[in-house]
């Protein structure tokens, strides 16, 4: 185990063990105080949600309340280690909620690959959440229980490794492309990875006007196209008519290649092939499909990005879920629409271009922070991703007609500051 990992399993280890706990936010020291939060006095609030339903979000902690749901099938690049081993990784993700959006997160670890039996059990937890967000689950799993759950409940659920990921990677290509000047119109795009993240990226990027003959997927056997009689649902609607077999095929002249696979699989000599200025986004972690240090010195007109925070250009999904989140259930959102997701995607890049809070520069030890080739995203420390994105994103549900509240947004903004300090 590397240093880095001993660390880690030390700081879990200290006294409380892992990262969360539960706070009071009410009095209880009096024995007036017990009888207004317990009995008697509880059965107000009761009797008021049983005749309306919508009384849960006036009187408990619901409406600021999401689950962190896995079973622990696909943790990080780790692959399936069970249910009980995801969860320092939920635990984290409820950690960041909180951090980083004021939003209550209890970690839920299913110990069941059944699909029907993870997506009942879900269903049978949305008297307690305002949100579900789905975790480390794997493909195609994932997928067919994030589509029966968006359509048997009534609150907001989200695939974080497919929409968060698609949100943070279109955001960042967005803002690479202005860099290089290019246009989305013209360009060819390779995505190495046909997973829950490839195939959310891939729809994204058709919502962002890429066409289907502009993208090439590639699996882990080769490219996805019309020779392959393998293909399942989801990895369909990216086939068409190509010569190309492999991924070496694939990135000849390509403009963009997207990488959610796995650790060097792009070649030097893959990276030289490839159109000029290109635009490498190695997101596997934790070992990106090239190394940046490889990548530079190979091509000085090449511009990359990867998942981790000891390289510029970091694109981690901290830009979207907590602020996504917190604009849908400010707003109660019954489910969350491709428009909030595009919303977001404007957001995030548009505050790349925001000149960086001197804090900003000073937790990232750079001074360089200026939009550019090695500055493509937001600091995920940025408070404003609070005060940009979750306003984006809950005006998008309230034109989208899946909020149940309205919200002003001067209002809503001085609220956001208020919550988060």
């Amino acid at each position: 185990m590397s240093t880095l990992y001993d660390q880690a399993a030390a700081l879990h280890e200290e006294f409380p063990q892992g990262k969360i706990e539960i706070r009071l936010t009410k009095p209880l020291n009096t024995r007036e105080d017990l009888a207004l939060a317990y009995s008697p006095g509880v059965a107000g609030p009761v009797l008021e949600i049983a005749e309306n339903p919508d009384n849960a979000y006036r009187y408990t902690a619901k409406g600021n309340l999401v689950a962190v749901i896995s079973n622990g099938t696909a943790i990080l690049g780790l692959g399936n280690r069970g249910a009980l081993a995801s969860k320092p990784v939920m635990e984290g993700k409820a950690a960041l909620f909180k951090r980083f959006a004021g939003i209550d997160a209890f970690d839920i670890e299913i110990d069941s690959t059944d699909i029907d039996e993870v997506a009942r059990t879900v269903e049978l937890l949305e008297p307690t959440f305002g949100g579900i967000n789905l975790e480390d689950i794997k493909a195609p799993e994932c997928f067919l229980i994030e589509r029966r759950l968006v359509e048997t409940m009534k609150i907001p659920v989200f695939h974080d490794d497919q929409h968060g990921t698609a949100v943070v990677v279109s955001a960042g290509l967005i803002n690479a492309l202005e860099v290089v000047g290019k246009d989305i119109r013209n360009i060819t795009i390779v995505v190495n990875g046909a997973g829950a993240a490839g195939i959310a990226i891939s729809n994204m990027l058709g919502e962002l006007g890429i066409e289907k003959k502009q993208l090439i997927l590639c699996d882990s056997k080769g490219v996805i196209g019309d020779h392959r009689m393998d293909l399942n649902e989801f990895k369909m609607p990216f086939s068409h008519t190509t010569s190309s077999r492999t991924l070496s095929d694939a990135l000849k002249n390509a403009d963009v290649f997207i990488g959610v696979s796995k650790a060097n699989c792009m070649t030097p000599a893959m990276l030289l092939s490839m159109a000029k200025n290109p635009i490498v986004l190695a997101l596997a972690n934790p070992d990106p499909e090239i190394d940046p240090a490889v990548a530079k010195s190979t091509r000085a007109d090449v511009l990359i990005a990867t998942g981790r925070s000891d390289h510029p250009n970091q694109m981690n999904n901290i830009l979207c879920f907590p602020f996504m989140f917190r604009g849908a259930l400010d707003t109660r959102a019954s489910r969350i629409t491709t428009s909030m997701k595009l919303a977001a995607i404007r957001a995030i890049a548009s505050l790349a271009k925001e000149p960086v809070l001197e804090d900003i520069k000073k937790a990232h030890n750079r001074s360089d922070m200026t939009f550019g080739r090695d500055y493509l995203l937001p600091s995920p420390f940025d408070p404003r991703l609070l005060t940009t994105v979750s306003p984006a994103v809950a005006e998008a549900a309230m034109l989208d007609g899946v909020a149940r509240i309205k919200v002003g947004r001067d209002e809503y903004l001085k609220t956001l500051v208020k919550r988060m300090g």
